[in-house]
């Protein structure tokens, strides 16, 4: 199903650009700092007199940089510059050994029937949501709302409390304000400096993630107490601090344990808020596929459970076709650990390698109608094959986003709930226009109306 409505897209900058120009575009929002010829490129080349960056489309690198040789191509630490006072020495953020050893203990958490255990967590914070949202009358920002509720999915799998409980809340409230404030490039990010450089990180930022980590540090330090009176619920932060790296012995300490928390905050709750509330202003942008959400929510029923999951299968197309066209984290950075060849052009050590879930998304090689919202695309040959070759939302490889399938599940959840409950209609004067901080948001917010279904 197709509409003629197509969803908002940023413009392009021009061609040539200076790089102080660059600069201030790109800290303004990744989004629009880019060319048009990005959505038809196999790859393209940005030269100044710091950095060399390679932005890669073609199918074949993209794989090559994530699937088959990832230790080639580690995190750049350029970008981790900007998020370090927040994520420390996250696994977001680490490379080589360190990071090995990081996924050893984290991946456990994410395995076998977790999902399943956490589903009632994700059901709860849905009916949290909808709860809410009751009192909303007339024109409202649903991204506060999404914000939330991911928040609330986040505490409660995590450490078992609900968003309203004092600390979590706190944690919320105070990365509210760490967004708002804090560009996801800093100046070394262009220059690079010497570690022993400050790195001009606003007073806000500093303070923002300082005030952060207290709180999950009090978090950890309460649970690590529990732990060793035997009286810790099972959820993952119980299962992360009680895993050993089979490999050395040991797990995570206080700090980091903060640093993995941190990150899991930020990955799946910031990038979750993201995807839910463009979901929610294009079902609102497109009534024919709202509907269709919504009898899937009603046959879903009051008392769902995990294997219900099934039922939504036109609802998991719907938020997939979100991630590809507004993917939370737009752009993700490698760097070249030692010289190698794509296609037919020398690219350096320490070069930049830039993988964009949001050029491979909409790009004009690939899907047909690369900028139109059509969730049935997915039953097409064009579609499953673009699905292998062009679309990377959680990354792929061995760093592929451990939260990916919690958010398969979350997403489509809250929206099939959100519009079993509401009709949702768009605001007319405030068409939402994507920008990119730490994720794809919106510039001035996404307005919608909201009008109830069912009765209570």
């Amino acid at each position: 199903m197709t509409s003629d409505m197509i969803p908002p897209k940023p413009t392009p900058r021009p061609e040539k650009t200076t790089l102080r120009q660059y600069v201030k575009l790109f800290r303004k929002d990744i989004l629009s700092a880019q060319p048009a010829k990005l959505y038809r490129a196999w790859m393209a080349e940005y030269k100044t007199l710091f950095f060399r960056s390679f932005l890669v489309n073609q199918p074949a690198l993209v794989k090559r940089v994530l699937n088959e040789e990832p230790m080639n191509f580690p995190k750049s630490a350029r970008i981790a510059e900007g998020l370090r006072p927040l994520l420390g020495h996250s696994v977001f953020l680490t490379n080589g050994e360190t990071w090995l050893r990081q996924r050893r203990i984290i991946d456990p958490a994410f395995e076998g029937g977790r999902l399943k255990d956490t589903f009632p967590a994700m059901l709860a914070a849905g009916r949290g949501m909808v709860e809410r949202l009751s009192t909303e009358h007339g024109a409202f920002d649903i991204e506060p709302h999404a914000s939330h509720a991911a928040a609330d999915v986040i505490f409660r799998t995590l450490f078992s409390i609900p968003i309203t409980h004092h600390v979590a809340r706190d944690v919320f409230d105070e990365f509210q304000a760490y967004q708002r404030a804090q560009p996801i490039l800093n100046i070394a990010a262009f220059v690079p400096l010497p570690k022993w450089m400050p790195r001009f990180h606003r007073k806000h930022t500093r303070q923002g993630a300082k005030a952060i980590r207290r709180l999950i540090t009090d978090l950890t330090v309460a649970r690590q107490a529990e732990i060793a009176a035997g009286q810790a619920p099972d959820d993952l932060a119980t299962k992360i601090m009680t895993t050993k790296d089979p490999v050395t012995g040991q797990g995570f300490d206080t700090a980091e344990m903060v640093d993995q928390v941190a990150i899991f905050f930020l990955a799946g709750h910031e990038t979750s808020a993201s995807a839910l509330a463009w979901a929610l202003w294009l079902l609102a942008a497109n009534p024919q596929v709202q509907d269709r959400v919504a009898a899937e929510g009603a046959a879903f029923g009051d008392q769902p459970t995990f294997s219900d999951l099934s039922k939504l299968r036109f609802t998991k197309d719907v938020f997939r076709e979100t991630l590809r066209l507004y993917p939370p984290v737009p752009m993700m950075v490698r760097e070249a650990k030692c010289p190698v060849r794509f296609r037919e052009r020398d690219v350096p050590k320490g070069a930049q390698i830039v993988l964009s879930p949001w050029h491979l998304g909409r790009h004009e090689r690939f899907w047909d109608r690369p900028d139109a919202f059509d969730p049935d695309r997915f039953k097409t040959e064009n579609g499953k094959q673009c699905l292998r070759d062009a679309f990377i939302p959680f990354s792929s490889g061995p760093r592929v986003c451990t939260g990916a399938g919690f958010a398969m599940v979350e997403g489509p959840l809250l929206l099939a709930m959100m519009a079993r409950a509401y009709r949702i209609t768009v605001v007319t004067d405030k068409t939402p226009m994507p920008v990119a901080h730490l994720t794809v948001r919106s510039k001035d917010g996404i307005w919608l109306r909201l009008e109830p279904r069912l009765s209570a």
